[in-house]
């Protein structure tokens, strides 16, 4: 018998800022620690309960980065699997509205062009949206 140790996983809806200015795309690097230590990603979080993704996003944004954020179009859904946890990314297209990004939650952020974006070492589900951003 086979057992889907995947349906026992908790379940997380995040989403994800796909940040650009001037033709580069922020990237942010996770602090170190954790199953994601030092990977980069597209930064976001959790949705709380009663809130709305884009709400979700903004207050995200506001916190880990210091920065107002408009929340665009939605650009990609992804599913991941990690070992500990099932997540479901909704990833956004984004515009700064205020502020310069501020390193509160992160080790370090980058600008990329979007050709550079294969450069990183990116959380497993980040790639989906690189991948998209650099047209593969």
């Amino acid at each position: 018998m086979v057992c889907n140790a995947v349906g026992a996983l908790p379940r997380l809806i995040v989403v994800a800022a796909v940040i650009e200015l001037d033709g580069r795309i922020l990237c942010a690097q996770r602090k170190a620690g954790g199953e994601l230590s030092l990977k980069w990603e597209f930064p976001g979080g959790k949705v709380e309960p009663g809130e709305t993704r884009e709400r979700a996003l903004e207050r995200e944004i506001d916190e880990e980065l210091g920065l107002r954020i408009l929340t665009g179009p939605l650009f990609l859904t992804v599913r991941h699997w990690y070992p500990a946890f099932a997540v479901t990314m909704h990833a956004y297209r984004a515009t700064i509205l205020e502020g310069r990004p501020e390193l509160r939650e992160h080790s370090a952020i980058r600008w990329l062009r979007p050709d550079e974006l294969g450069t990183l070492d990116w959380a497993p589900a980040d790639v989906p949206v690189a991948k998209k951003m650099i047209g593969l």
